[in-house]
């Protein structure tokens, strides 16, 4: 699939990704947890460079309760900078982004998320998830493209809840992207379980206390699992195959996992890789 002709995708990776395909000439962005000015310099790296008009609704900031929102423009620069604070309801930061759609064609305004992983950290995987839902709901067929960065500071669990509102999920780990690649050609029974059970799987080896487990000891520290111990082992080999974890290999009994060796990042990375891989089908 290619990615320019998607209206809405995810973009997975730290930092994310969002500047990277370039925008139209006018964006609205909203900030959870960026800089503006750190925000601005991110475009320097595009072909296009920064679009003409930009409007920066800014919800990273801390604003005392009651204060009204503040914008700030710079128009030598084409910004219009409005602080609204990050304890704003919802829907008024939707309100804020569609205020800069007035006047404006359909189909001409780009909107960018730097980070739905920081809504997430705050409020909670549901609060993030409705987040990028109902922003989707309210700006399909009105923008041009809506970008949503998602950074590895999220949860597996928004990761996998949120790609499938996607148009497209893009990962930019190309080592990842081809190991998953791999062992979908090579063990697709692997890659299956690999690919519906990668989040419990996570969520197992962060909270087994044990350094090297067996698969039924990782499961026994689940609650209320999707998984038995048997499919969990095989998501948990899938893993070790993809560079996420590794086995303690002085014993000739069940495979025991060296979770000392735990790459939570690299399963992060696979997971995104997933995500990916779904929504080009």
């Amino acid at each position: 699939m290619d990615g320019s002709n998607n209206t809405v995708r995810l973009c997975c990776g730290d930092p994310p990704p969002v500047h990277d395909e370039g925008s139209s000439d006018r964006v609205v962005s909203v900030l959870f947890g960026t800089d503006v000015e750190a925000w601005r310099n991110g475009w320097n790296r595009t072909p296009g460079g920064p679009p003409s008009r930009e409007a920066v609704v800014d919800v990273n900031d801390i604003v005392r309760s009651g204060a009204a929102a503040s914008t700030q423009v710079m128009p030598n620069s084409g910004v219009a900078h409005m602080v609204i604070g990050r304890d704003t309801e919802r829907e008024r930061v939707f309100d804020a982004v569609a205020d800069h759609f007035d006047g404006a064609p359909s189909g001409t305004v780009d909107v960018f998320v730097d980070d739905l992983a920081q809504v997430a950290v705050r409020n909670g995987v549901d609060s993030a998830v409705t987040f990028a839902e109902r922003l989707i709901e309210r700006f399909r067929g009105r923008a041009s493209r809506i970008r949503i960065g998602c950074s590895i500071e999220g949860p597996a669990e928004l990761l996998s809840r949120v790609g499938g509102s996607m148009d497209a999920v893009r990962a930019v780990d190309p080592d990842t992207m081809a190991a998953v690649e791999r062992l979908s050609g090579d063990d697709p029974t692997t890659f299956g379980y690999v690919r519906r059970h990668w989040v419990e799987a996570k969520r197992g080896i962060e909270t087994c206390d044990r350094n090297y487990p067996q698969s039924k000891q990782v499961h026994a520290a689940l609650t209320e699992p999707e998984t038995t111990p048997r499919t969990l082992g095989a998501t948990l080999s899938g893993l070790v195959t993809l560079g996420a974890l590794e086995t303690w290999g002085d014993t000739v009994g069940p495979t025991r996992y060296d979770l000392t060796a735990y790459r939570p990042e690299r399963t992060w990375a696979v997971g995104a890789a997933l995500e990916a891989g779904v929504s080009e089908e």
